[in-house]
């Protein structure tokens, strides 16, 4: 099993954080009674630039959930069918010859779901095996690529396809001007990821999936999420996310490589999910990493924000296109997500 490719896709409206945040501040009006907390906030992510779905004048207009759904589906299928393609066409291969698809998003949703909407846009085969994956979060790009490593384990002469593509901005909630959603409208940004994963009888080159791990903390379900209502997802986001990481992450990560002989200090590159500038603080704390060990994960989060599942998976792409490892080096993924939970993904490259 192994990491064929990687691509992305974006929005084509780009701001930088200082217009997202005058915007804002316009959005709310009077709502928002400490605009310079709005600022403080949004200047300390770590955040330069973000795409959005939609002209930021144009926010103003999604007064709806349902608008703003409506949308999401438009924009994820396009963006979702560019970054399709961009994967596999370098590798020779064309829409209809992907085995599966595991299509994940937690900003929207749409029955059909996307993924069943692309067989019509790009082609792919109408015995396509479909795997949407709702509700997962961050953790949900390491947990694709994870849960399409065993699907090419049992069919290793197919390639499987993990799609990642988050709409956050359509979330922005008009009537909420607490912290966590003062936080999420600076973090957060729009965009989609896509990655083939190629059974061992195929011959893509690509780092090799060796193992990977799934990790639930019971009675977490307060750390991260949605409160779902009629006006659409509003942000559930806890102080303790670095918390949970400090708490957790070193133990799961010690215990996932001592069953496969290994040690961090054989670990030659970390893919991390670019949570944000506290989160991945935590990440380096509690794993004793060194000096510029997460560079590729800030760089993410400074060009493009927070994209959720998508985050990893571009962390990810810049490995395959501009870091690759040595043979025979280790890599270890990993994201963390709602549940609270995490996904750990063992590579070797070749």
């Amino acid at each position: 099993m192994r990491i064929a490719n990687a691509a992305s896709a974006f929005p084509n409206h780009v701001y930088d954080q200082q217009a997202i945040t005058t915007t804002l501040e316009k959005f709310w009006g009077e709502r928002l009674q400490q605009p310079r907390l709005l600022q403080r906030l949004h200047s300390r992510t770590g955040v330069e630039w973000r795409h959005l779905a939609l002209p930021l004048e144009s926010y103003a207009e999604i007064d709806t959930w349902g608008k703003a759904n409506s949308r999401w589906i438009e924009e994820a299928e396009r963006l979702g069918a560019a970054a399709i393609c961009r994967a596999i066409t370098p590798l020779g291969l064309r829409p209809r010859d992907v085995g599966a698809l595991f299509f994940t998003s937690v900003t929207g949703i749409s029955s059909p779901s996307i993924d069943a909407k692309l067989i019509n846009r790009i082609g792919l085969s109408p015995n396509l095996k479909r795997m949407p994956l709702f509700g997962l979060g961050c953790v949900a790009g390491a947990a694709g690529i994870a849960r399409a490593a065993d699907y090419v384990r049992a069919f290793p002469s197919q390639v499987a396809v993990v799609l990642a593509v988050e709409l956050c901005s359509l979330t922005w909630q008009r009537e909420d001007v607490s912290t966590a959603n003062l936080i999420a409208t600076g973090l957060f940004g729009d965009g989609a990821a896509a990655v083939v994963v190629g059974g061992a009888e195929t011959e893509f080159p690509g780092p090799e999936v060796v193992a990977t791990r799934s990790v639930f903390y019971p009675n977490t379900e307060d750390v991260m999420g949605w409160d779902i209502s009629e006006h659409g997802f509003r942000i559930v986001l806890s102080r303790d996310v670095p918390v949970m990481v400090e708490r957790h992450l070193r133990a799961d990560v010690d215990a996932f490589l001592a069953e496969q002989g290994l040690g961090r200090h054989h670990i030659a590159s970390w893919i991390i999910h670019t949570g944000g500038p506290n989160v991945l603080e935590a990440v380096a704390r509690t794993l004793e990493l060194p000096e510029g060990a997460l560079d590729a994960s800030w760089e993410c989060l400074r060009r493009v924000g927070n994209l959720s599942s998508a985050s990893v998976l571009l962390v990810l792409q810049d490995f395959l296109s501009r870091r690759r490892g040595a043979p025979g080096t280790y890599s270890l993924m990993a994201s963390m997500g709602p549940g609270f939970c995490s996904e750990l993904v063992l590579l070797r490259w070749r």
